[in-house]
């Protein structure tokens, strides 16, 4: 099918090794689908997320993740006050030594809010043994934003724990404090955000994983994701005027067969200004087995009017006037270099071309196969194809020198073809480096509960055009 050029693709595990990269900005706007690394030179890590605006300054947080399994690896807290560059605060709420979120536990979907009532920073996420056994909903607390978060246990509703999975919190204009539920359920929190004062809205249709709510105006939005583990969706909303609903359903929010701009969504956060306000999308693309390395974000600015909502078009890049909250598209890249260049292009191994809808690629599933670019500039970055078939790349940066400067894994699996942005550097020193990709030989692949199983069908890695920046 012919669909607009997205970013589909991630990084990893970055360090920098130059003092000068440190204290300049490392972004200048929003990029989906590749990741951003903080103040550290370090990706940020902060998946199933919510952002807390909160005396001025924007705070992340999320999951941790390793590649090797899907165990609680911690809640990453980081802040920023341009949404773009990110500082890195602590891990907010570490892996216990023992317990429900001790080892070999899952914590899940981490959402912070402040209670006006106490001044009281109150986590929430869901808890849950590596089998998906004994779910409930959990909570943490802090007297500082950053933390560290108290993990309490169980919140409680009739005495009871919430024995459900996938969730997400909202909080009202008036300060009323909500846990959502996969399936549409909604309970409001008491005064101290510490217990559930009452069930507001039962459950309304199956699955509706991923649930986030904002308001604009009298309308409530909620969003949510259909079952299908890892693999993203066409994710849907429903609307209403009270929390109480009804709740009609309104249908997808991007187009049909895009899977949300290859997303599941996290979160919505308003950022209101003196000319308006801009409603960001956060959403979440998954990697599995990968998650560390490999999963990314997708950030995009909602339409919303009246009941309708709408991410009609994906943009590669953008930016966003926290002051004025008005959104603007932006430019990824100033100079291009085809896949056809050989001048500049030096391939090694088994490489051959493809041509699609959107774009002709260089393409190669051959373990160790690789090509690599000679440039002069700040900032690089590659797209390729990303596709069914699409397996993992690694990439590495060097000095002229050879020093590596950067090395990164990049996943080009999407469930349909698509020419995307698979790597974009932080901004560097102006010089000479060289930049190598090659194939990894390996795929994601993942099963749920019913042992379906979902993922690449092959190892190819691809190179349509190199972005350079001066």
């Amino acid at each position: 099918m012919r669909l607009a050029k997205i970013v589909f693709v991630a990084l990893l595990s970055l360090t920098y090794h130059y003092a000068d990269a440190q204290r300049q900005k490392a972004y200048n706007a929003i990029y989906s689908g590749v990741p951003w690394f903080d103040d550290k030179g370090q990706i940020v890590s902060a998946h199933g997320a919510n952002i807390v605006l909160d005396k001025g300054r924007y705070y992340l947080f999320g999951e941790a993740h390793t590649d090797t399994s899907n165990a609680f690896a911690g809640v990453n807290c980081y802040s920023s006050t341009d949404l773009y560059n990110w500082q890195f605060e602590r891990v907010a709420l570490p892996v216990q030594p023992s317990g429900k979120l001790g080892p070999n536990r899952v914590g899940e979907r981490p959402k912070v809010m402040k209670c006006p009532k106490t001044g009281e920073y109150v986590m929430f996420m869901h808890v849950d043994t590596l089998g998906y056994t004994d779910q409930f909903v959990g909570y943490a607390t802090s007297n500082s934003i950053t933390g560290p978060y108290t993990f309490k246990g169980p919140i409680l509703f009739n005495d009871k724990p919430i024995r459900k999975w996938d969730m997400g919190t909202f909080q009202d204009q008036d300060g009323s404090g909500y846990v959502l539920i996969h399936g549409g359920e909604i309970y409001k929190l008491s005064d101290d955000y510490q217990a559930v004062r009452e069930q507001v809205n039962k459950s309304m249709t199956p699955g509706f994983e991923s649930p986030a709510i904002f308001r604009k105006d009298s309308i409530y939005y909620f969003l949510g994701s259909h079952l299908t583990s890892w693999e993203r969706n066409d994710n849907e909303y429903y609307t209403a005027t009270s929390l109480n609903g009804p709740w009609t359903f309104r249908g997808t929010f991007a187009p049909k067969g895009t899977l949300t701009w290859n997303s599941q969504t996290t979160f919505v956060l308003p950022i209101a200004g003196s000319k308006g306000t801009t409603y960001l999308f956060m959403g979440d693309r998954w990697a599995f087995p990968k998650q560390a390395s490999a999963a990314t974000h997708v950030w995009q600015p909602l339409s919303v009017s009246g009941h309708s909502l709408s991410l009609a078009t994906y943009q590669q890049a953008w930016q966003i006037n926290t002051s004025t909250g008005a959104a603007s598209p932006a430019k990824a890249g100033q100079k291009f270099i085809e896949n056809t260049d050989k001048s500049r292009i030096t391939f090694t191994g088994n490489w051959s071309q493809s041509s699609s809808d959107t774009s002709s690629v260089s393409r190669s599933a051959e373990k160790g196969a690789s090509f690599s670019l000679k440039f002069t500039g700040t900032q690089i970055g590659l797209i390729g194809e990303a596709g069914p078939d699409g397996g993992y790349a690694r990439i590495v940066l060097q000095d002229s020198k050879g020093k590596i400067v950067r090395t990164a894994l990049v996943d080009m699996y999407c469930s349909y073809p698509v020419a995307s942005l698979s790597f974009l550097s932080a901004s560097l020193p102006k010089a000479s480096y060289t930049l190598t990709v090659s194939v990894m030989g390996e795929r994601g692949n993942w099963s749920d509960k019913r042992k379906s199983v979902y993922g690449s069908t092959g190892n190819f890695v691809s190179l349509d055009k190199f972005i350079i920046n001066d």
